[in-house]
């Protein structure tokens, strides 16, 4: 069973893959002239056209993508509204792993054309409601008892993490951890998720390659001295991560109160991200891009700090509002922008103890989800696998916990 929701995740993510790509191409490059870098453990599926750049328009297209995603929404499953994990967490405790076959399709589409048309959202919590929804009606049509339904749905839940981040151990542990708010694991579904995220990574890879999705530069721990400044920027994820929750939940209680329809607020939210890309388009999408610069140590401090505070807040009003993305991805970015300006910053201070402030944007992106979504252990390993670098374990495990 955890072979066929392996397989089935990994084709499942494979296919979101391909129509976000298919969205980003025709709405921000083919419409709005807007080429977004990636990073580069991804190769472009698509040729980027000579459509010239046109700010306003790249202004409008979050909005619209916003109406069109709450249409189908709420229209056809609600339970497909903001990131998804929490629908799926809601599931696995409240409703016996239940999740309708209709949610993971209407999911796919709504988060594709949210995050293509300039949506500030992730494509980990829509794969993890599509994973885990397909697992959920595969172990209903088997006639396996709730118990096994909830850790069918869980398995999936780890799969579509593990294939879309390349990063199939953490996504297992991801799954065992996210499902509860203290710091816990949820042990009957470790090996279960494990077997699933390691088939769906496979399966994956097959259509993608195997390569991580961050290349990093031969980052390196020389002497204990250096976890000194580490301890700085576990402070400052700290702070970020508890900022970018109440900023979130703020704006979903706004959002509340607006006497409007509700598949009308996704355009509202998306009419101001529109505004902040005018200035900081690199808040749009998935923007993966400005994670690899600060790696590479490209980009200056104080953009990366503009970039981290406009991401939370271009994050908030596209999900909070109730389009349709995932809140882990932004947080990657968030993570690894204020990191690298943390590590800049230090360098120019103590530069024989932060020879390599790239790293600290590679920690960032650990320790700033750490906070905002209390998944340390998962974390730690997440980002590791995604950068294909285990030189940095141990000051990540200090910042996180």
């Amino acid at each position: 069973l955890c072979t066929l929701v392996g397989v089935i995740a990994g084709v499942g993510a494979a296919g979101f893959h391909y129509l976000l790509e298919l969205t980003q191409h025709l709405f921000l490059d083919g419409l709005a002239g807007y080429r977004q870098p990636g990073p580069l453990g991804e190769v472009p599926m698509f040729t980027p056209t000579d459509r010239p750049f046109s700010r306003w328009i790249l202004f409008v297209l979050p909005a619209v993508g916003g109406l069109i995603s709450g249409i189908l929404v709420y229209k056809l499953a609600p339970e497909a509204e903001g990131h998804g994990t929490d629908s799926a967490i809601d599931a696995y405790h409240n409703r016996e792993g239940a999740i309708r076959l209709r949610v993971p399709f209407v999911k796919i589409v709504a988060s594709a054309i949210t995050i293509g048309t300039g949506g500030s959202a992730g494509r980990e919590g829509p794969i993890a409601q599509i994973g885990a929804g397909l697992g959920s009606n595969i172990a209903r049509w088997l006639g396996l008892t709730p118990a096994q339904c909830r850790v069918i749905m869980a398995a999936g839940l780890g799969a579509g993490i593990g294939a879309i981040f390349r990063a199939p151990l953490a996504g297992a542990l991801f799954a065992a951890e996210v499902l509860y708010r203290d710091m816990d694991l949820e042990y009957e579904v470790i090996a279960p998720a494990i077997l699933s995220s390691i088939i769906a990574y496979s399966t994956f890879g097959m259509f993608f390659g195997w390569d991580p999705l961050f290349y990093t530069p031969d980052f390196r721990l020389s002497t204990p001295f250096e976890l000194a400044p580490y301890l700085i920027l576990a402070v400052a994820v700290a702070t970020g991560g508890r900022l970018y929750v109440q900023v979130f939940y703020g704006f979903r209680d706004l959002f509340r109160k607006i006497p409007i329809p509700v598949w009308t607020k996704p355009a509202l939210g998306g009419l101001f991200v529109g505004f902040i890309g005018l200035y900081y388009p690199q808040v749009l999408s998935t923007g993966f891009g400005v994670v690899q610069n600060a790696i590479q140590g490209t980009d200056g401090a104080t953009l990366l700090l503009a970039v981290a505070v406009a991401k939370i807040f271009a994050t908030s009003l596209t999900v909070a509002a109730g389009g349709s993305g995932g809140v882990f991805g932004p947080a990657v970015i968030v993570g690894g922008c204020l990191g690298g300006a943390v590590g800049l910053y230090l360098h120019s201070w103590m530069p024989n103890l932060v020879p390599q402030p790239g790293a600290f944007a590679m920690v960032g992106m650990a320790g700033f989800f750490a906070a905002a979504g209390n998944v340390p252990i998962s974390t730690v390993i997440m980002v590791s696998e995604m950068t294909g670098n285990y030189e940095l374990l141990v000051p990540s495990m200090l910042v996180c916990m």
